[in-house]
């Protein structure tokens, strides 16, 4: 009886840790109204910190590009808003949707691996930006981009990625815990060596790249609609990718907590750095970076784990 009630405790930790969470996030906007564009981005890093986790801390592809699913959510948001008179939340839909669309253009990259990959995924975001760049004006406002600001409402878009967090974390969980998770665990050890045990190498591996796409473009059309403006340069802006990287590291790659933990940390000792020395903020930031490759290779909760076993039950 007494295992049994340790396991029951071992396994409700998460989940009651997750609404804990949930229920915090839920009740700012009534709390601390002034700092709600502060949370939104908070949740805004979690959520495009864990859906990258998916594809590159699961399955082992880093996509350098990975902010042009962010861009195309974005714009398409803006776009069928703007031009189509098309709702936001359905807009915001149609952004998923065709994040989804480019992540299949953009599949056969996949073929490669390592570096190579990840230098063709950012040509293919930069070729991205060119195009958009270069649509005509009365779709996507060319250097101007496009204004949302008749329909600002940063309470809706904050409980929008409230939702959007809620399943994003929920769908890593599940891939986590899933034989999909441990094929995908697998191709990211040895592609060659899954395939030959049986796991469907190119079908798994373009799950885990839509679902990544997925949220990414998802997260872009509601961030869009927190901001009421787009334009190219903020929208396929590569910095968006490398803080995305970034905070996953931090916390841990191929875990559900680390990303979530990655994102907070960071998230907060930027804000604070910024605060105090706007002139040295990236000097710094590039700093604790490097003390993270060096020290923590693994992460915050990779580290954790390792010297620990024993609290992988806890936060995996």
């Amino acid at each position: 009886m007494l295992r049994n009630k340790n396991f029951n405790n071992n396994t409700l930790f998460l989940p009651t840790l997750a609404i804990l969470g949930l229920i915090f996030l839920g009740v700012i906007p009534f709390v601390i109204t002034p700092r709600l564009s502060y949370a939104f981005y908070l949740m805004f890093w979690m959520v495009m910190a864990s859906s990258f986790n998916i594809i590159y801390g699961f399955t082992g592809y880093l996509p350098f590009g990975y902010v042009a699913f962010y861009g195309v959510g974005a714009y398409t948001t803006a776009i069928l808003w703007s031009r189509l008179g098309v709702p936001i939340p359905i807009a915001v839909l149609g952004g998923g949707f065709i994040g989804v669309l480019l992540s299949l253009i953009f599949a056969p990259t996949l073929r490669l691996q390592g570096v190579y990959f990840a230098i063709v995924n950012l040509s293919c975001a930069m070729a991205l930006r060119i195009v958009v760049s270069n649509l005509p004006e009365e779709w996507t406002g060319g250097s101007l981009g496009v204004s949302l600001s008749s329909v600002y409402k940063p309470l809706y878009s904050y409980y929008l990625m409230l939702s959007l967090l809620v399943i994003t974390v929920y769908v890593s969980y599940y891939v986590s815990k899933s034989r999909f998770g441990i094929a995908l665990r697998c191709i990211r050890e040895d592609p060659d060596a899954a395939e030959v045990l049986g796991v469907n190498v190119v079908r798994n591996r373009l799950k885990a790249w839509i679902l990544a796409a997925l949220f990414s473009s998802f997260a872009g059309g509601i961030e869009a609609w927190h901001t009421a403006i787009i334009d190219p340069d903020s929208s396929f802006n590569l910095l968006i990718t490398t803080k995305t990287i970034i905070y996953a590291m931090f916390g841990g790659l191929g875990t559900i907590i680390g990303p979530i933990v990655g994102s907070i940390s960071l998230y907060v000792l930027d804000d604070l750095i910024w605060g105090k020395f706007p002139l040295l903020n990236m000097l710094i930031l590039g700093a604790m970076v490097v003390i993270l490759v060096i020290f923590f290779p693994r992460g915050i909760i990779g580290s954790l784990t390792r010297k620990y076993p024993s609290s992988r039950r806890y936060v995996r």
